[in-house]
C-alpha cells in the first residue's frame, strides 16, 4: 500500500516483560481509511475508519460508519456467537472482528476491528490500546 499513498503513518507498539513481550507495528493508511497491524512482518489485523474507510459487509449489510445498535442488533439476529468487550463493544469470534466505535462530533459510528482466529485469546497483545480507544 505504501506504493499507492505516500500518506503513511507508521508506530511501532510493544509491552510485556520477557517471555511474555510483544511488539505490534501499526501501518496507518489515512487516504483509505485503514489501519494495518503487523507482528513479526506478518499482518495480524485490520481497523476500518468509520469515517472514510472502506465499507465492510457480511451477508451484504454495511458495518463500517453505521450507529453501534444497529450493527448489535443485527449481528445478534443472525448469532454469530457474540461476547461483549468493555464498554458494551460486540466482538464475534466466528466472524473474526470487534465492532468497535469511533466518534464523530456527538455521535458514535462503528469501526469494524477484524483478526485472525490465533488472536481470540489474546486481543490486547495482537493491537495496541489505541485500536480500542474512541478517538475522532
Amino acid at each position: 500500500m505504501s506504493a499507492v499513498t505516500g500518506n503513511t503513518g507508521r508506530r511501532v507498539w510493544g509491552g510485556g516483560l520477557r517471555n511474555n513481550a510483544w511488539r505490534v507495528r501499526e501501518d496507518r493508511y489515512q487516504e483509505f481509511g485503514v489501519h494495518l497491524y503487523y507482528d513479526d512482518g506478518r499482518l495480524s489485523g485490520v481497523a476500518v475508519d468509520a469515517l472514510c474507510g472502506p465499507q465492510v459487509t457480511v451477508d451484504g449489510t454495511g458495518l463500517v460508519g453505521r450507529t453501534p445498535s444497529a450493527v448489535g442488533r443485527w449481528l445478534e439476529e443472525r448469532d454469530f456467537e457474540l461476547s461483549y468487550m468493555s464498554l458494551g463493544v460486540p466482538r464475534s469470534d466466528l466472524l473474526g472482528m470487534v465492532i468497535n466505535v469511533q466518534r464523530a462530533g456527538d455521535r458514535l459510528l462503528t469501526r469494524p476491528v477484524i483478526f485472525p482466529v490465533e488472536a481470540l485469546d489474546d486481543l490486547p497483545h495482537w493491537f495496541p490500546q489505541r485500536a480500542w480507544q474512541i478517538h475522532d
